[in-house]
């Protein structure tokens, strides 16, 4: 049965998480946009059914019950990272495995790379590397087209455009949906609140980084220099990725090895972006083995 708690970090930041057991967790698991902590249930249901892990999955701040600050260089990396390290500190670190999707993958990758020592292992599902994702960001018109629409998220109106139409947009981002039950739906509806107003924060996060397409020959991106000491993640890694994901094409995988050695990636042909909601007994299975045994 899904717990829920708030946890009150030391540096002023609260986080509403779920979880299932009790204990010390040895699974945290991080979502990403436009979902909330609610989207690993079933994952952290059946692994504790499975296999007894305690798992805990926090809505990262600004995401509906967690501290969302107003200003938008509170959406950067440094603050998203230090909410995970400060999670799975207060939770009894390390933690066996970190587990995380989209924007979480964005942000595991910087906690495993400045702070190994939270984790044992670490599996990313379709979140791209921050070096990779900058080199194809500039380098690959196919990923340049493919993440477009992180532009127009920066808009100062996205959220309200986001919500018109029932959400029409927002439910575009999920393809078929076929995995989609009605309880679900009507989570992700109480999650993005009237008119938008449970998105901002979570759309700061695209405002707050330079890594999207560049509009102009002044964009952040076309200066961002990413040195290899602070994105190298020695953590011992498995990616999970769909490749039918039509926002983060499999490109981002290519020459991974430089930034993350030893990966081992494991391609699911015919899975979207969203592997999780429709392959979660791999998913599963992924994270178990990964588990010590005994």
């Amino acid at each position: 049965m899904i717990r829920t708690f708030d946890l009150a970090l030391p540096h002023g930041i609260t986080l509403a998480c779920r979880g299932v057991g009790e204990g010390p967790p040895s699974v945290v698991l991080l979502h990403g946009f436009p979902e909330a902590a609610f989207a690993w249930d079933e994952v952290m249901e059946r692994l504790h059914a499975q296999t007894g892990a305690v798992c805990v999955a926090p809505n990262l701040r600004g995401y509906p019950g967690s501290s969302a600050p107003a200003e938008m260089a509170s959406y950067r990396a440094k603050g998203l990272v230090s909410d995970v390290v400060a999670v799975v500190q207060a939770l009894g670190a390390p933690v066996e495995v970190l587990v995380a999707h989209d924007w979480g993958g964005a942000v595991a990758w910087g906690v495993a790379a400045a702070h190994p020592e939270i984790m044992r292992r670490l599996l990313i599902l379709n979140a791209p590397h921050a070096a990779t994702f900058l080199r194809a960001l500039r380098d690959d018109p196919g990923q340049q087209a493919a993440s477009a629409y992180m532009n127009f998220l920066c808009r100062p109106d996205a959220a309200r455009l986001l919500s018109d139409n029932g959400h029409a947009r927002l439910w575009g981002l999920f393809g078929s949906m076929a995995w989609m039950t009605p309880d679900q739906r009507a989570r992700y509806v109480a999650a993005w609140g009237p008119q938008g107003q449970g998105l901002e924060g979570p759309l700061n996060y695209y405002r707050a980084s330079p890594l999207r397409p560049a509009t102009g020959p002044d964009d952040a991106i076309n200066r961002l220099e990413l040195p290899d000491a602070a994105v190298t993640v020695r953590v011992p890694t498995t990616v999970l990725w769909g490749e039918a994901d039509v926002a983060l094409l499999p490109c981002l995988l290519d020459g991974l090895e430089r930034w993350v050695p030893g990966v081992r990636i494991e391609r699911v042909p015919g899975a979207s972006h969203w592997v999780a909601h429709e392959e979660p007994a791999r998913v599963v299975a992924e994270i178990a083995a990964l588990l010590p045994r005994g």
